[in-house]
């Protein structure tokens, strides 16, 4: 730990990211130092305790270690106006969908070292799942140190580049698709007479203690969704109605169209 920390695009997942590894203790806030174009949003940040720029290359000068959170369209000119600040001593850090290695190492000073993450939204609350790609400028310390930043808002792995298609399908968007599952789970129960909030929060509780139950035991799902399936019981039921209505192949497919589109987001150098 010890580095100063600079997020140029403080949007809801760079300020998710901020608030994470604050939270955690890992860099506090007044080690971090947040860009952001629009002044309105500026002020909100600095009511929340941050320290806020409009000037992206006054976050990299003040930082040890910069994450670039800003959308694929936005890339050239954001790397355009911090490249002269980039070099082999600052580690850059990418959360942007569908820009490869090849293209951020294209724009940035020869020798920078540059990691590319697709964390989520669950950084915040120190439940994210971010899994990082390292370039070839990257040494063992920068990339051990990116890996316990993430870590410190929630799981982190380290894959190879070709692989964060897949990523960003799954877990990048996933939480999207888990929301959509807790909503439909409390409408069951809201259409069978629970009140709103008692549904919720069943919903929700339910969704996390399946996932903690997947994640601390190890085992495959499928072996612990049989060990609440008893014969003719009432679990069987429901999950023949979710094989007739085609869940898994929805989500199968959901996963599928979201990697394609980090594909079709992708450019060549």
């Amino acid at each position: 730990m010890g580095r100063k920390l600079g997020i140029i695009g403080s949007g809801k997942l760079g300020e998710a990211i901020a608030a994470g590894v604050a939270a955690k203790g890992f860099i506090e806030k007044a080690d971090m130092l947040l860009a952001d174009g629009a002044a309105p949003r500026r002020s909100e940040l600095a009511a929340k305790g941050y320290r806020a720029t409009a000037d992206n290359a006054e976050a990299v000068r003040a930082s040890d270690a910069v994450i670039l959170s800003v959308k694929p369209k936005d890339v050239d000119a954001a790397m355009e106006g911090i490249k002269a600040e980039l070099g082999p001593k600052k580690l850059l850090i990418t959360t942007v969908a569908g820009i490869g290695l090849d293209i951020l190492e294209a724009l940035a000073p020869k020798g920078t070292p540059i990691i590319r993450t697709m964390p989520n939204m669950a950084a915040a609350i120190g439940e994210s799942m971010t899994v990082l790609s390292p370039g070839a400028s990257v040494g063992e310390a920068d990339l051990e140190w990116a890996a316990e930043l993430f870590r410190s808002v929630g799981r982190a792995l380290v894959l190879e580049e070709k692989h964060m298609d897949a990523v960003t399908g799954l877990s990048g968007s996933g939480p999207a698709y888990i929301y959509v599952v807790i909503e439909a789970l409390a409408d069951g129960g809201l259409k069978l007479g629970l009140p709103r909030n008692v549904a919720f929060e069943l919903a929700a509780q339910t969704v996390l203690g399946a996932a903690r139950s997947v994640l601390l035991s190890g085992e495959h799902p499928a072996k612990l969704k049989d060990m609440v399936t008893t014969p003719a019981g009432t679990t069987v039921e429901g999950l023949c109605a979710l094989e007739e209505d085609g869940l898994r192949p929805a989500l199968i497919h959901a996963v599928e169209r979201a990697a394609n589109r980090s594909k079709e987001l992708a450019r060549k150098k």
